[in-house]
């Protein structure tokens, strides 16, 4: 598996450098999870738009999600030119006007998602696990031959999330908040309980980063709990194995 970092910002992008957004390939099958502020524009210096038929998103809050919207009209378009013929199929948590939202635009279909769905698309094996944030959200659990990937999404820590992203050739984990600050109160972690996931993963990378403060500091306290295998996200970064 091949994934790589479109964007890794919490709330709003910076300049040139989005919000999330992860674009996991394999063999030719690329699926995007996530699609945040800023991420349709960044995700073109990587591969063209009308290569991944799949988008998985988190949750619907707009660091998240606001660029799906320009994907389909980039679907809509791109379909009625004759350079695609694949629907866009985006996965997500039950919202009827999300779902209404996303089907009025044709060539996009929805499919929801919530803890108990198994969903495989092409090569990839997904599961997921509800988490702790102001609105429905989930984790991701994404398997392809006996290798996992585990997105966190925006969530605060709680003891099923160690369970569930235990043993992970790669931990994508938020960590919106530096050692010492309440992650609690706004569904988030800091850079300790990040490490805390970190130290039962091969590899880490902290994302939902934040716009203030020395993100080193988050890195190094991350790392004293959960070891030196342990990065800082950033757009264009890329994991193989």
């Amino acid at each position: 598996m091949k994934i790589t970092v479109i964007g890794m910002w919490g709330g709003f992008p910076k300049k040139g450098e989005p919000c999330s957004g992860y674009l996991i390939q394999h063999e030719g099958f690329s699926l995007l999870v996530d699609c945040g502020s800023g991420v349709l524009m960044k995700l073109q210096e990587f591969i063209n738009l009308n290569e991944i038929h799949h988008v998985v998103l988190s949750h619907y809050h707009y660091d998240h999600s606001s660029d799906v919207g320009a994907y389909q009209f980039s679907r809509l378009v791109n379909t009625k030119l004759g350079k695609v013929d694949h629907p866009l199929c985006i996965y997500g948590p039950e919202n009827p006007v999300k779902k209404d939202e996303f089907t009025s635009i044709p060539y996009t279909q929805f499919q929801r998602i919530d803890q108990d769905t198994e969903l495989t698309i092409g090569p990839f094996q997904l599961n997921f696990l509800k988490s702790i944030h102001p609105v429905e959200t989930y984790a991701m659990k994404i398997t392809c031959k006996n290798q996992t990937i585990v997105y966190t999404a925006d969530t605060s820590y709680f003891e099923e999330l160690a369970v569930f992203s235990k043993g992970a050739d790669l931990l994508i984990a938020e960590c919106s908040l530096y050692e010492g600050m309440d992650g609690k109160s706004f569904g988030h972690m800091n850079a300790r309980e990040a490490g805390l996931l970190a130290a039962e993963a091969k590899q880490t990378i902290l994302t939902h980063l934040p716009h203030y403060g020395n993100l080193q500091e988050l890195l190094q306290s991350a790392q004293v709990v959960g070891g030196m295998a342990i990065d800082l996200a950033k757009p264009g970064m890329t994991v193989k194995f």
